[in-house]
């Protein structure tokens, strides 16, 4: 059976701006065997062409078209909820394109929706609009669930954090898109137009990847390239289907 594949980014394929020895070739083989596959992040920030562009400049050459973020899939969600509706957004443009372009529109004038995403600057007068929107009756959505990420200067808070701020304020909690709600995973399934049955999640975290896979039915692959460790799997109730040190040691097709 031809097999799919749905790949985390960080610690799969890179760690920062360092590819992950053998992530390049892997990749090659995804696409000289014409295998259909999706690199899911979580970061909302960029849009598929930022990353295409961040991914190629260190040897990742992965086109626009394999990647698949929490924005995209945050987008596809509310235009099936409530379709061409409004929202106010923080977030950056990886978030707003998406919204954008699935028909909605932007607004801080009785929307919909506030969306929450991952941003380089907070705003307290963004965050108190957001709060006041919520109060009057906008849902509240965020991309996905992350307190924290990585960046060059070290970690800082992301759109779990900010989330949980307005969800203190307003007494909202946030319906969260991203993994490991398996709504991001179908969704990707969705957009690459393949079956649960025969697709494969990588990835290199139990609490996300992992999990995320096995709530939507796909075989799963932990990677120890990343922040899982081997031992760290008897601490939870499920299991990867296999584990493998990274990604250069998946034979395509007969894992």
């Amino acid at each position: 059976m031809t097999r799919n594949y749905l790949i985390d980014m960080d610690g799969v394929l890179v760690t920062g701006k360092t590819l992950i020895p053998g992530a390049d070739l892997f990749i090659k083989k995804l696409l000289d065997t014409e295998t259909k596959f999706l690199i899911l992040t979580n970061n909302p920030l960029y849009t598929q062409r930022d990353l295409e562009h961040r991914l190629n400049t260190i040897g990742l050459n992965v086109p626009a078209e394999r990647i698949f973020t929490s924005a995209m899939a945050t987008a596809r969600f509310l235009q099936i909820q409530n379709p061409n509706g409004k929202a106010f957004v923080i977030g950056e443009s990886g978030l707003t394109q998406a919204m954008h372009e699935v028909g909605y529109v932007l607004t801080d004038t009785k929307p919909d929706y506030v969306v929450l995403g991952e941003v380089n600057n907070y705003n307290f007068e963004q965050v108190s609009k957001a709060v006041r929107l919520i109060i009057e009756g906008a849902m509240f959505i965020a991309t996905n669930p992350d307190t924290t990420g990585p960046t060059e200067a070290g970690v800082v808070p992301s759109t779990g954090a900010l989330a949980a701020l307005i969800e203190k304020a307003t007494n909202h909690a946030p319906f969260f898109i991203g993994k490991p709600n398996p709504l991001m995973m179908r969704s990707a399934l969705r957009y690459l137009g393949v079956h649960s049955e025969n697709t494969t999640m990588i990835g290199d975290r139990m609490d996300t990847d992992v999990v995320a896979g096995v709530m939507s039915g796909l075989d799963t692959i932990l990677v120890l390239s990343g922040v899982s460790k081997r031992e760290d799997v008897s601490h939870f109730p499920y299991r990867p289907t296999y584990i493998l040190n990274s990604v250069a040691e998946i034979e395509i097709g007969k894992e």
